[in-house]
């Protein structure tokens, strides 16, 4: 909710007057609509100055790691945590470990609590070295050369319980990156990139 603080010269003025002018009406009205059509993908968005925790739940459909982890506390990252989401977010094929940018794991937190607070991430491909990427690229038209895989800027993710379609739609809501749609594959694509979507 916003709250609006008048000053001083027109506060004593509306104390005084037991009934709202038009115009403080108005303003009240304007306000308080703001509050409310805000679509819920905004809402739901972290800002930097959250304190509340952030959770995430991680399952690595090629290693069969677990992780659930709460990596943010009081408005800070902690290190552990983040060591540990890096760890299972690797190039399962290379074993290398890269930081993956706190921006992705905010954006994952959202994704997860939008599908729902237990919801499970199914880990597809997190971090990808370049030599991963290479080989994947002689194999497939749809790997990227400049993937953002290779930068911890974008994981492939499916929810069980949850139609990629719908992880889809939470994603592209949130405007906060590149989603890529692959049904017949079963996950979603999404990154801290510029905003677009296929």
């Amino acid at each position: 909710m916003i709250e609006t603080v008048p000053s001083q010269a027109t506060d004593s003025r509306m104390l005084t007057d037991s009934h709202l002018t038009r115009r403080r009406f108005l303003q009240l009205g304007t306000i308080l609509a703001a509050g409310l059509i805000l679509p819920p993908s905004l809402k739901a968005v972290p800002r930097p100055d959250d304190p509340g925790e952030r959770h995430l739940k991680f399952f690595n459909t090629h290693t069969q790691e677990r992780l659930e982890v709460c990596y943010r506390r009081d408005g800070r990252y902690h290190r552990d945590a983040i060591a540990a989401v890096n760890n299972i977010l690797r190039d399962h094929r290379t074993d290398e470990v890269h930081p993956i940018d706190l921006r992705l794991l905010d954006l994952l937190h959202t994704i997860r609590n939008t599908a729902g607070p237990d919801s499970c991430l199914h880990i597809i491909s997190g971090y990808r070295s370049p030599a991963t990427n290479t080989r994947l690229r002689r194999k497939s038209r749809g790997v990227a050369r400049k993937s953002l895989h290779m930068l911890g800027h974008a994981v492939d993710i499916r929810i069980p319980g949850v139609r990629t379609a719908k992880i889809r739609k939470i994603a592209i809501g949130l405007n906060q990156g590149g989603v890529g749609y692959y049904p017949k594959s079963d996950f979603v694509h999404v990154d801290i990139g510029r905003v677009r979507t296929w």
